[in-house]
C-alpha cells in the first residue's frame, strides 16, 4: 500500500478501551489515520501489558521509545513524520522539544483527553462545587498544560465546556483549538433491535476504572450516601459497581446485606450495561467527557447524574434521564426514574438522540481532516500567527531540553 502520510502518535500508555474512555480516545483518532491512508506509529515508554489493545492487529506499527535518551532523537529523524501526535500534554513535554529540533516541519497535534488542571482543581476545591474559577490557572499544573497548548500546533478538545473555558477564560486563539468528542459511526452505535426493554432490565450500576480518582470518589459516596437511601425504599435492587483495576481494598467495599457489590472488570461492556435499567453516576469532581456516559446511552440505559458527570454531553438536547446534585433529590428521581416505566423509555430514547445528533462520525471527521490538511500545507504561517507559543517554545522547551539532557547524562554516568 502506498501511504499518503506519516503519523507518529507519541502515547502516555498503550491504549485500553475497555479499562478507560481514554483508551478508547486515543483508538478513535488512530484509526481515523488509518482510513485516511496514513502510515501509523505508535510509541510509548510505558509497558504493553494483558490489557493492552494489539494496535498491530489493526495496521499499527508498535515502537517502545526511550524517555531522556537521545535514541529517540535518531529514531524520529529517520521515521520523519508527517504528523506528530501527542497524547496527553506530559507526552509533549517530554518529548516536543525533540521533535521540533529533529523534524520541525512535522505537524505537531496535542490530544489533551481532559483538561488535567480542571480535574486537580477541582478534586482540591470539592467543598466549594466550583465548575471553574480563575484560581485554578494559578497552579504549576494549569500553567504547565496550557504552555503545551500554546507550544502545539493544534490541540484537540473532548469538550465544549472545556473549549469555552480555554476561549473565553484563559483568552486562547480558537485557531489553535479544535473540538472533536468521541464519535461513532451508526455501525458502530450498535442499538440492537430490540435491546432489553423496561421489564427486561433490573437493578442499578456504575462503571469506572479503580485507578481514576473521581470514579473512586464516587463509588465511597454511593456506597455510603445514596445506596442506603435508595435500598430503604427499594430493598429488592442491587448495586453493581463494575471496573478496571480492582483492588483487593477496592473489592472489600463489596456489601452483600445491602445488595452493595463490587464486581471488578467488565470483559463485554455493551452486553453487560445493556441489562442493566439505571446507571448511577454521582461524580463530584472530574473533567472531559465521560466516557461511562456516552457507554449507557449506546446500551440504552438511562442515567442519574450530576453536573459533573453531565458536562460537556448534552447540548440543547434533553438528558437521558436527569442531572441532579443535591442528595435527597438525586435518590428521590433515581427511584422515580428506576420505577416509572413511561419515564425511563422517554429518557432511554433521550440518549439515543444525543448520540446520534451529537457524537455520530460524519460530523467530526471530515472538518477534522480537511483542517489537518490545511494546517500542514500552511504550517510555517500558522505559526507565525501564535506569537505566544513561539516564545514559550524559545524558552520553556529549552528548559525542558536541558534537565532532559542532563538526566540522560546522569543515567550516562550511573551505568
Amino acid at each position: 500500500m502506498q501511504f499518503k502520510k506519516t503519523l507518529f502518535c507519541i502515547g502516555f500508555v498503550y491504549p485500553e478501551p475497555k479499562s478507560s474512555a481514554a483508551g478508547m480516545r486515543i483508538l478513535q483518532l488512530l484509526e481515523l489515520f488509518l482510513e485516511n491512508n496514513y502510515k501509523v506509529v505508535f510509541g510509548t515508554t510505558a509497558k504493553n501489558i494483558r490489557y493492552s489493545f494489539p494496535l498491530e492487529s489493526i495496521g499499527v506499527e508498535v515502537k517502545s521509545i526511550s524517555l531522556n535518551d537521545s535514541s529517540f532523537d535518531a529514531f524520529i529523524l529517520e521515521l520523519n513524520p508527517s504528523i506528530v501526535l501527542f497524547d496527553r500534554f506530559m507526552t509533549e513535554e517530554q518529548f516536543g522539544w525533540r521533535v521540533s529540533k529533529n523534524c520541525p516541519k512535522a505537524l505537531r497535534i496535542l490530544d489533551t483527553e481532559d483538561l488535567h488542571f480542571l480535574r486537580k482543581s477541582r478534586q482540591e476545591n470539592i467543598k466549594d462545587k466550583f465548575l471553574f474559577s480563575k484560581e485554578f490557572l494559578d497552579t504549576d499544573l494549569a500553567k504547565r498544560e496550557i504552555a503545551s497548548i500554546y507550544r502545539s500546533d493544534i490541540t484537540l478538545i473532548i469538550s465544549e465546556f472545556e473549549y469555552n473555558i480555554l476561549v473565553s477564560e484563559v483568552g486562547i486563539d480558537p485557531g489553535i483549538l479544535f473540538y472533536i468528542p468521541y464519535f461513532f459511526s451508526f455501525k458502530e452505535f450498535k442499538i440492537k433491535n430490540p435491546l432489553p426493554d423496561f421489564h427486561d432490565r433490573k437493578n442499578f450500576v456504575f462503571v469506572g476504572n479503580f485507578m481514576h480518582p473521581p470514579n473512586l470518589k464516587a463509588i465511597l459516596y454511593l456506597k455510603n450516601k445514596i445506596w442506603p437511601r435508595i435500598i430503604q425504599k427499594n430493598p429488592e435492587v442491587e448495586l453493581h459497581i463494575y471496573g478496571s483495576y480492582a483492588t483487593k481494598e477496592h473489592l472489600s467495599l463489596s456489601d452483600s446485606k445491602n445488595k452493595f457489590k463490587v464486581k471488578g472488570r467488565i470483559d463485554d461492556l455493551y452486553s453487560t450495561l445493556s441489562t442493566y435499567r439505571l446507571m448511577l453516576v454521582p461524580l463530584e469532581f472530574g473533567a472531559g467527557l465521560k466516557g461511562k456516559v456516552i457507554d449507557s446511552m449506546r446500551c440504552g440505559t438511562p442515567c442519574a447524574l450530576s453536573s459533573i458527570a453531565a458536562e460537556g454531553i448534552f447540548g440543547n438536547f434533553l438528558v437521558n434521564g436527569f442531572i441532579e446534585d443535591k442528595l435527597e433529590e438525586f435518590t428521590f428521581k433515581a427511584a422515580k426514574l428506576y420505577s416509572n416505566k413511561h419515564y425511563w423509555e422517554v429518557s432511554q430514547n433521550n440518549g439515543f438522540e444525543v448520540i446520534k445528533k451529537r457524537f455520530s462520525k460524519s460530523i467530526f471527521v471530515k472538518p477534522f481532516m480537511q483542517k489537518v490538511a490545511f494546517l500542514m500545507t500552511y504550517t510555517e504561517k500558522h505559526r507565525l500567527k501564535n506569537v505566544v507559543g513561539l516564545i514559550l517554545e524559545h524558552h520553556s522547551m529549552k528548559s525542558t531540553k536541558y534537565l532532559s539532557k542532563w538526566i540522560e547524562e546522569k543515567n550516562r554516568i550511573s551505568k
